[in-house]
């Protein structure tokens, strides 16, 4: 596979702005391993090579073990998560696959995410969601290659 294009040396600011909206994510008082588990499930979702890539070895700096690595994909069968976790997951998969839903997310799915979550850090939590979508539309689209970031 060849990359398509630079879409971040393109478009320098919107490169700026998605870089910005990170690094406020990692001020939000979300927990590192769970934006990372985030992040890594909603690009399995999309199929992003790239973000999958960077986000397990992302989640394994952060202290993220092999097991729960392993079983991301299956997490609703896997013990290994907590009740907090399974929410910010369920959120992600929600969010990520909208098409999937015409009601868009679920009640109970909302509901399960604000129960383990204060307002700001639910906020935090579904930017992140978007952020991660947003990288994933570029990155697949524009062919990035993975493992190109190290």
């Amino acid at each position: 596979m060849k990359e398509r294009m630079n879409a971040f040396g393109a478009a320098p600011e919107s490169f700026k702005a998605l870089v910005a909206l990170e690094a406020s994510l990692r001020r939000s008082g979300l927990p590192e391993r769970t934006l990372e588990l985030v992040r890594l499930r909603a690009s399995q979702i999309n199929g992003c090579a790239y973000c999958v890539d960077m986000h397990a070895h992302d989640a394994k700096k952060a202290g993220e073990s092999d097991e729960r690595l392993f079983a991301l994909a299956a997490w609703r069968e896997a013990p290994y998560f907590t009740d907090e976790e399974r929410a910010a997951l369920a959120l992600t998969e929600a969010a990520t696959r909208l098409a999937d839903n015409p009601a868009g997310v679920p009640d109970d799915v909302w509901d399960a995410a604000a129960d383990h979550y204060d307002e700001p850090t639910l906020a935090a939590l579904i930017w992140a969601i978007a952020a991660i979508n947003a990288w994933n539309r570029v990155n697949v689209t524009t062919r990035l290659i993975a493992g190109s970031h190290r």
